[in-house]
């Protein structure tokens, strides 16, 4: 066990050695970097850094750096400044390493400034990406090495911890989380103050701390990059609230799909453990706590906080009737604090700087940042944390870098299966939780996908719809048959089957699902369905009495034509099509049967002389 001396030589002992090194090669390593190619980039980093005579500390595999549309990123601090190198190969890194780090020469051509177009002597943080971004919860990510505690100690870590149970009652501790005005970051907003009060006041000698880290909407990877790149921040929120509210034990539920994160969280637990920091003597406070594992098979329903519990328990993941809340009555029968990954991230930092500095973040009502997974139609693609109230337009036009290939933008979806489509007629609307469930959606977790002309509503609020469907319990009727028949009515209009009575089921069944499921998950399934009904019913129009589908999506409403003057006889769409439907010789016009072909669009994706007409 490491004595606070001891962590505090650690802490001093790291900083002094990274200030004494003048160079720190760090390679962007989370899920988004390996997927792009970073594996190679990161052994080419450590053999030029070992010819160079470099201790192999001096290469640094780090967590999401957050602009994950350049991956792999090398980023090299070299006399206290940072260049940042993007969309990097094992040949390009050994060449920037020899050229920057053995002759001092950056090279510019490969930097993320170069990239976008941005002022050379920028640094990544004053680009358009980042500069209208905070990040709190994702301060290390992208800078510490996630797999060591040292590091983690270096910048503060476990401070916060040492702090509330040196000096603090447990009182004092929930009292500053509730002035700070932290809400829930998993969706529902629920002030975290508040959680934390009930579960200490919840009569009982045993008592748990549970993390949700069930992320399970699509195109969300907030919490996945937070634990991929700062593990150790969500264990010491999580001892704070063993100390704050009376637990020993703690859980954190994620799900088997995150295989790096639950590396990286093994790793950070049996540091933790080594160090005497997770224990029977925390940090020798006197307070034990202890922390395991357990993997979710992928259930989206487990999301909600008694469904995991159940799963946790080994039993089916369920939801239950509330009340009884976890609160009171969770894990095990036991009083239970259950929060997100987000909402657990940002709870060290405001300990440790007050209330007051999360407070000044933020709106009058929400407080603080929230982290987004920006998506789908969008140029710079990555995770961004942004002080809410930010505005949307902010999100998408300057962080977000605009619309690709010059489309515009048409709406946003916010809050994934649960949330709704914000039009692009809101988008000044500043992001808060208030702001969003007045326009029909909410803020979830922080999937944020950006669509564009393109993109038809009705289909997308099909998309979201069908996924709700497959991911039900069945435990209740309302959820199990009323959005199956739900989804059933979209298909009537997709397929031009529907007529305008059509719309009024559509409400009248939205309504009865959300006024009578049992839990989250049936209660705002209809959200994206009401929400494109509400901004988008010119589209649902069009598609019942125009027999049309206004973006060029839905499969009833297309067929494919070859244009004679654009074709040039290149036959890439007759190679393309599945069916033989394309008919033509080399060099020669090519036509397309009706009969034969599919919808498949790969004739229309294949020409590369917009010859095809649909």
């Amino acid at each position: 066990m490491k004595t606070l001396d001891q962590l505090q030589a650690i802490r001093d002992d790291v900083k002094a050695r990274v200030a004494a090194k003048n160079i720190r090669i760090i390679v962007g390593y989370a899920t988004c970097g390996i997927a792009a190619g970073a594996r190679p980039v990161l052994a080419a980093a450590k053999e030029e850094a070992q010819a160079l005579g470099l201790a192999s500390d001096f290469v640094v595999q780090a967590g999401c750096i957050g602009v994950c549309a350049f991956e792999p990123i090398v980023e090299i601090v070299t006399g206290g400044q940072k260049f940042t190198y993007v969309h990097m190969t094992a040949d390009k890194t050994r060449k920037v390493i020899q050229s920057h780090v053995k002759d001092g020469k950056p090279t510019p051509e490969y930097t993320y400034n170069h990239a976008v177009g941005a002022e050379p002597n920028k640094t990544l943080p004053e680009t358009a990406f980042y500069h209208k971004q905070k990040r709190i919860v994702l301060r290390n990510c992208g800078v510490i090495d996630p797999e060591s505690i040292d590091e983690y100690l270096a910048v503060d870590g476990y401070k916060a911890y040492e702090k509330a149970a040196g000096s603090m009652t447990r009182q004092e501790v929930i009292d500053t989380l509730k002035k700070s005005g932290l809400r829930g970051r998993g969706g529902a907003g629920f002030p975290t103050g508040l959680k934390w009060q009930f579960t200490m006041d919840a009569p009982g000698s045993q008592k748990y701390v549970v993390c949700n880290a069930d992320e399970g909407d699509p195109g969300a990877f907030m919490d996945r990059s937070v634990l991929e790149g700062d593990p150790h921040a969500v264990l010491e929120a999580m001892m704070l609230g063993g100390y704050a509210v009376g637990a020993t034990k703690g859980y954190i539920y994620i799900r088997a799909e995150y295989p790096l994160a639950i590396e990286r969280l093994k790793i950070a637990i049996d540091q933790a453990r080594s160090y005497g920091i997770l224990g029977d003597n925390a940090m020798g406070f006197g307070h034990a706590f202890d922390i395991e594992l357990r993997l979710g098979a992928g259930a989206f329903v487990c999301g909600e906080e008694t469904a995991l519990l159940a799963s946790i328990e080994g039993k089916r993941g369920e939801p239950k009737q509330r009340p009884p809340f976890p609160a009171v009555k969770g894990l095990f029968e036991k009083p239970t604090l259950i929060n997100n990954v987000e909402t657990y991230a940002n709870v060290a930092q405001i300990i440790l700087k007050g209330w007051e500095w999360f407070a000044s973040v933020g709106t009058e009502k929400s407080k603080g940042t929230k982290v987004f997974a920006l998506g789908g139609k969008i140029n710079n693609t990555g995770l961004v944390e942004i002080p809410i109230g930010t505005t949307l337009r902010t999100v998408i036009e300057e962080i977000g870098g605009g619309i690709p290939k010059g489309k515009k933008f048409k709406a946003a979806q916010t809050g994934g299966p649960s949330g709704g489509c914000i039009p692009a007629a809101h988008i000044d609307v500043p992001m808060d939780y208030e702001n969003l469930t007045a326009l029909g959606s909410m803020m979830g977790s922080g999937g944020l996908i950006v669509m564009d002309e393109d993109n038809c509503m009705v289909d997308i609020a099909k998309f979201y719809l069908e996924f709700t469907v497959d991911e039900s319990c069945g435990k209740c009727t309302p959820c199990r048959i009323g959005n199956k028949r739900l989804f059933e009515l979209l298909e009537k209009v997709t397929d031009g089957k529907a007529d305008l009575e059509d719309f009024d089921k559509i409400q009248a069944l939205s309504a009865y699902i959300k006024e009578n499921s049992l839990c989250g998950l049936g209660q705002t399934a209809p959200n994206p369905v009401l929400s494109t009904l509400r901004y988008f019913k010119d589209e649902y129009e069009a598609h019942v009495v125009d027999k049309k589908c206004p973006a060029g999506v839905c499969k009833a409403f297309l067929s494919y034509k070859i244009i004679p003057e654009k074709c040039i006889g290149c036959t890439l769409c007759k190679r393309a099509c599945p069916t033989g439907a394309v008919t033509g010789e080399l060099k020669g016009l090519h036509v397309i049967d009706p009969e034969k072909c599919i919808k498949c669009n790969a004739c229309f994706t294949a020409c590369k002389k917009d010859a095809i007409l649909k």
